[in-house]
């Protein structure tokens, strides 16, 4: 299928062929026709499935196509999403596809002084995309009314879970008018999501792309079993590999985060982070840095990282290894998209041996183990690992970063479109 099939107007057609995309990814396939037909939609996707663009994309036709009957300069739409990061990459997909159709958007968050954001709402905004402090902050000035929307999108719902925010999603939600449409998206659905969702949506269609425990075909997968004091030197180590252009490093904390910088530093790698203690001009200086190749790695915890979207990033990091399982496989979904090849490796200390094996039980998989490497875990550390034996545990001598070249791997395809460039 191509977007041409999906009776979208021609200036977004003409927005989408500028931007290099003619083939929808499953989810926009799936929710732009729904969406069209002003219908609510409960959408379950990890990040890399194209999600913005699904939603997006109707939002705009809907707004052009009701252009004469609505007042010019009120907020029509309103967009919550948990992260700066990805409120102002929203945004800019809001402008790419939006091209000539006259509509003004905005995107206010905290971190940074207000008096800009409250300008362009003065100047009047059609699409508001906001985080949910600061756009209380301003409701509550008188900056911001939600009579007129006729548009709620809920975003990264689970994050907004995990980041503390349900309280203010739900102050939102009781301000908005009843009469609406809903879209609401989340990767995860646990028990207070689906409850979410069950109150503010009217009759949803249902859309469910990727689930959370599948990892993309195109991601090749390692693990390095190392002991917890060796794996700055094993990180430096990797990164001696000169392909490694640029590289997303992961870690649990942010006091982590700022460590694994400065260990970096030392062996001449350039690298910053990004965490919630940075500023919101510190955040995106380094995100652009990494984006335009000034810096070689990003470091960045889990809740700073959603929202993050590098045109063909080849290698994550999993320096921790995470908690939650599902964690595992929004990060490495960060690289192999649209069809790319990509490369995760993740160092397991003995204290994480039980957190690598819920990851691989829910991904349903045994990750290849790299065990040939400058430093390999003790023998005190692998008792403690106590791994299984025989043809359950593959091992991958040759493996990349440790002296030789990476065994190419053949993926199936077929469920991939022609795009070449990242999911939208």
């Amino acid at each position: 299928m191509t977007f041409n099939e999906l009776n979208l107007i021609e200036p977004i057609l003409k927005a989408l062929e500028n931007e290099g995309y003619t083939n929808p990814t499953p989810i926009q396939e799936q929710a732009i026709p729904i969406l069209l037909q002003g219908k609510d939609l409960l959408g379950c996707a990890q990040t890399g499935t194209g999600k913005t663009a699904a939603f997006a994309i109707p939002i705009l036709q809907t707004l052009h196509r009701d252009h004469a009957e609505r007042a010019p300069k009120l907020i029509k739409t309103l967009i919550l999403t948990p992260t700066r990061e990805l409120a102002i990459q929203i945004g800019e997909s809001f402008a790419a596809y939006g091209k000539g159709l006259g509509l003004r958007h905005t995107v206010i968050f905290g971190g940074v002084p207000q008096g800009a954001q409250v300008q362009a709402l003065r100047n009047g905004v059609e699409i508001l995309i906001a985080t949910p402090g600061r756009l209380l902050d301003l409701v509550s000035q008188g900056y911001i009314s939600f009579k007129d929307i006729s548009i709620f999108v809920l975003d990264e719902a689970d994050r907004m879970l995990d980041m503390g925010f349900i309280h203010d999603v739900k102050k939102v939600v009781a301000k908005l008018p009843a009469k609406r449409q809903t879209l609401f998206f989340s990767a995860t659905m646990p028990t207070e999501i689906q409850k979410l969702a069950n109150t503010i949506l009217n009759k949803p269609e249902f859309v469910e792309v990727t689930p959370v425990s599948t990892t993309a075909e195109t991601v090749q997968q390692s693990v390095y079993f190392v002991d917890k004091k060796d794996k700055r030197q094993l990180l430096a180590h990797v990164l001696t590999n000169r392909d490694i252009k640029r590289v997303l490093v992961f870690t649990r904390t942010k006091h982590g985060a700022d460590k694994v910088v400065k260990d970096l530093e030392k062996v001449g790698v350039k690298a910053e982070a990004i965490h919630g203690n940075k500023s919101q001009n510190a955040r995106q200086r380094a995100l652009n840095n990494f984006k335009d190749g000034n810096i070689r790695a990003l470091i960045a915890t889990d809740i700073a990282a959603r929202g993050i979207d590098v045109d063909l990033l080849s290698h994550v990091i999993n320096y921790e290894i995470p908690e939650v399982p599902e964690t595992y496989v929004h990060r490495i979904g960060r690289t192999g998209r649209a069809g790319a090849s990509g490369i995760a490796m993740s160092f397991c200390d003995s204290e994480e041996k039980s957190d690598w094996r819920n990851i691989e039980k829910l991904i349903g998989m045994k990750i290849p183990i790299v065990d040939k490497h400058p430093y390999p875990m003790s023998a005190e550390g692998m008792v403690h690992i106590n791994l299984p034996k025989g043809k359950d545990v593959v091992r991958r001598p040759n493996a990349i970063n440790s002296g030789g070249s990476a065994p190419k791997r053949r993926f199936n395809h077929s469920n991939n479109n022609n795009n070449t460039r990242k999911p939208l």
